[in-house]
């Protein structure tokens, strides 16, 4: 997920992402021809070192490879925070979905947690891939395995 906060940090964390990972576009509150610009930039990352990325927000993008959180052309990733969003995305047609916040986040402080239980149950027997996000890093997508995830995204995470 990309965010402000990540500063330059970007640059470093896009370098380090697996071959075939994907990355969410966000920086929502750039003025449009910045927000093209940076797009256009980590479009060419990805090109480069084979990520998949995708744009939240409603511009289309030359490059994106799918939406989150809207349809669009591509793949199509949803936020989800209860099994009852879930369902509805899996029916709206989302190909993975964004379950959220697992752990402590700074990017939703005080937000109710699921924690790993309640994560797990809200997941359990779910057609389409599911993606941890909430104070993710690799200690906790491996805490979480055993419970189905096909992934894990991040923010802060990349940049510890």
């Amino acid at each position: 997920m990309t965010d402000p906060r990540l500063g330059d940090g970007l640059w470093g964390a896009l370098a380090r992402l697996p071959r075939g990972s994907g990355v969410i576009f966000r920086h929502y509150q750039l003025p449009p021809a910045e927000r093209r610009a940076l797009f256009a930039r980590i479009a060419k990352v990805a090109r480069r070192r084979g990520l998949v990325l995708l744009r939240a927000g409603a511009e289309p993008m030359r490059g994106e490879r799918g939406t989150h959180g809207r349809h669009g052309r591509g793949l199509t990733t949803w936020p989800v925070h209860s099994r009852r969003e879930a369902i509805a995305a899996m029916r709206a047609g989302a190909d993975a979905l964004l379950v959220s916040p697992v752990f402590p986040t700074r990017s939703h402080p005080g937000a109710p947690l699921l924690g790993p239980v309640r994560f797990g149950l809200l997941v359990r027997g779910l057609s389409v891939p599911v993606i941890a996000l909430g104070g993710m890093d690799t200690h906790k997508a491996r805490r979480l395995k055993p419970l189905g995830i096909h992934g894990w995204a991040a923010i802060d995470g990349w940049t510890r």
